[in-house]
């Protein structure tokens, strides 16, 4: 069973668009994965521009790849390092740390990730007013 950065199991990430390195909904990865495709992360503007310009981009349908492009407030598991890098140039994208799979810290701290944290506990109702 994954566990999430938060030490509990890994949640799902996203189901529409279907995330995940194995497009399963979930940030999980195994060896073959040398990206690290262990962030969940909530794409803003900002981020998907960010990662055209270094050469990722996100936005574009690639259909054969069953991909049909990203928009502002998909939840898509990214990899860790352009995580980082867009963290590092002023762009990083929100974090649903509870579907971050907990390799994402062999590159990113959780101090960061909590940083850009949008995570919403099971009974909102602890949110307060």
């Amino acid at each position: 069973m994954e566990r999430n950065v938060l030490g509990g199991v890994l949640e799902v990430c996203g189901t529409d668009p279907l995330t995940g390195w194995h497009r399963d909904g979930s940030c999980s990865t195994d060896a073959t994965d040398r990206g690290s495709h262990t962030i969940c992360a909530v794409v803003t503007r900002e981020f998907l521009d960010h990662q055209r310009a270094i050469g990722n981009d996100l936005i574009t349908p690639v259909p054969q790849f069953r991909f049909a492009g990203l928009v502002p407030g998909d939840r898509w598991c990214v990899t860790a390092v352009n995580w980082l890098r867009a963290h590092q140039d002023g762009a990083g994208a929100p974090v649903v740390l509870a579907a971050t799979e907990v390799g994402a810290l062999e590159f990113v701290p959780l101090e960061v990730l909590r940083r850009y944290s949008v995570d919403v506990p099971p009974d909102p109702g602890m949110l307060g007013t």
